[in-house]
This record gives structure tokens, C-alpha cells and sequence, in this order.
């Protein structure tokens, strides 16, 4: 399955891309929202498992709707805890540290952070999470789910269509990149992907991407890297890297990333 491989259906906010993979549809929701988030939907013979959540009430609803003609077997609730509002009634399935980063630790700062910015437009309560699940296969909706813990929260894979769930990738747009030692990891992780060779990787803020994708994302990690080495401040390193990347995006996740490499 190719990246580009989807039909879409425009829905008043946000759009749906839809991957076919014979007995298994994934919908990527594209919400449109002022962060960019994309929530996914495994169907299986009329059976939905949603991955995250939509955290602003208008992509809420929009969403909701969307699923009213699927049974919703359950949703994984990884790094976006907000958006309670959304598929109230559904089983809700996370890690034991997923939860603590959405009710204690740096999600709730982030969600905190949203609710502020955004005001009433971004729904700031979390969703109660119902079944703690381990690292693993999980079956939910007859659809296997391999769990793997991160340090926030977890990853997904989805051997039945080739494809992984990860927080952040976005192959032209910088990332949050908590120093050096971070930037090790999330290199040792996309190598890890490589090796497994997946055929979609599925991130919380950007479409669908691929094992191409990820190579860049690693050389733009490695070179990242190597401009802090070089760099005496943040102001330095941020032009440095906007000098070699003048078309990524993410701006606000540049800036970041600078004030963990030099704080």
C-alpha cells in the first residue's frame, strides 16, 4: 500500500482518506485544526478501533458523525488524551504511563497549554481511560494491535496492514527534539521501522507516511544534531537549521527543540 493509494471524502471541516486494504479500511481524518492533528480508524467487517482522539469540539462532532453507521469496538488513547467529548460511551484502552502523561505529566502541560491558547474551542478534558493494557498484541474489534510503551505513552502497530502508529514523524517539518539523547532514540526507533519494513507509518499530526519518509526524517535528526554541536545559542542553532530547512514547517516545535538543546 503506497501513501498516495486513498480516495477522499470532504466533510465540512476536515477530510477522510480512505485505504482499502481489501477486509480492512483505514480512514485518516485529517482534522483542519490550528495543530494539525490526524486521527486514524482501523474498520474491520463493520467494526471501528479509533487511534487517538480529536481534541478541538467541532472535530468532535464532525467525527462522531462520521462513525455513526460503525460499530466503535474501542479506541487507544496514546499521546492526545483531550477530547473527552468524543465517543463518550466507548471502551477506552492505554498504557499505565499513558494515562499518567495525560492526567499528571507533560500532556497535561500541553493540554493545559492548548485550553489557554484556544480557549473554548479546544476541549480540555480527558478521556477515562477503561481497560490499562500492557505491551503486546491486543485484540480489540478483531483486529490485532501490538502495544509498544514509550517514555510518554505508546506505540501501535497494526501487523494486518503493514502500518505503525507513532506521535510525531512529518518528513518536511521540524520536530520536537528533547536534546541529543532524544534525537538518538527517535533515530534508533525510524531505523527500527525501516527494518521491519512497514508500508504506512501513522503519525498524530501529518498524512500517512513511508520508509522513504523516515530516512529523511533520520538524516534531518543526524544533521540537527550536528548544528548544536557547532552552535554557541539557540538563536545560532535556530538559524543554522531554518539556513539548511527554509521550507519545513513547524516553526513553534523549531523553537522548542532549540530551548531543550540550550536551556
Amino acid at each position: 500500500m503506497k501513501k498516495n493509494n486513498f480516495t477522499t471524502v470532504t466533510l465540512e471541516k476536515g477530510e477522510m482518506n480512505i485505504y482499502d486494504f481489501g477486509s480492512v479500511k483505514l480512514h485518516a481524518y485529517k482534522t483542519n485544526d490550528p495543530i494539525d492533528d490526524e486521527v486514524f480508524i482501523v474498520e474491520k467487517n463493520g467494526k471501528a478501533v479509533v487511534l487517538e482522539s480529536p481534541c478541538f469540539f467541532d472535530n468532535c462532532k464532525e467525527l462522531g458523525a462520521y462513525l455513526k453507521d460503525m460499530e466503535v469496538a474501542g479506541m487507544l488513547v496514546a499521546y492526545h488524551g483531550a477530547g473527552a467529548s468524543f465517543l463518550t460511551d466507548a471502551a477506552k484502552y492505554a498504557t499505565k504511563n499513558a494515562v499518567d502523561y495525560s492526567e499528571n505529566g507533560g500532556g497535561k502541560a500541553l493540554i493545559t497549554n492548548f485550553a489557554n491558547t484556544f480557549g473554548e474551542a479546544f476541549d480540555s478534558s480527558v478521556h477515562k481511560v477503561t481497560h490499562i493494557i500492557d505491551e503486546g498484541t491486543v485484540t480489540i474489534g478483531g483486529i490485532d494491535f501490538v502495544i509498544r510503551q514509550t517514555a510518554e505513552a505508546f506505540d501501535i502497530e497494526i501487523p494486518e496492514i503493514k502500518a505503525v502508529y507513532t506521535h510525531m514523524l512529518g518528513h518536511d517539518c521540524h520536530s520536537i527534539v528533547a536534546g541529543a539523547g532524544h534525537a538518538d532514540a527517535m533515530i534508533a526507533e525510524l531505523k527500527g521501522m525501516i527494518r521491519k519494513g512497514y508500508d504506512l507509518i501513522l503519525t498524530s499530526h501529518y498524512t500517512p507516511e513511508d520508509l522513504k519518509d523516515a530516512q529523511t526524517k533520520i538524516d534531518y535528526l543526524e544533521k540537527l544534531k550536528a548544528i548544536a554541536a557547532v552552535s554557541s545559542d539557540a538563536d545560532g542553532f535556530k538559524a543554522e537549521v531554518r539556513k539548511q530547512y527554509p521550507a519545513y514547517g513547524g516553526q513553534n516545535y523549531l523553537e522548542m527543540t532549540a530551548g531543550f538543546f540550550f536551556s
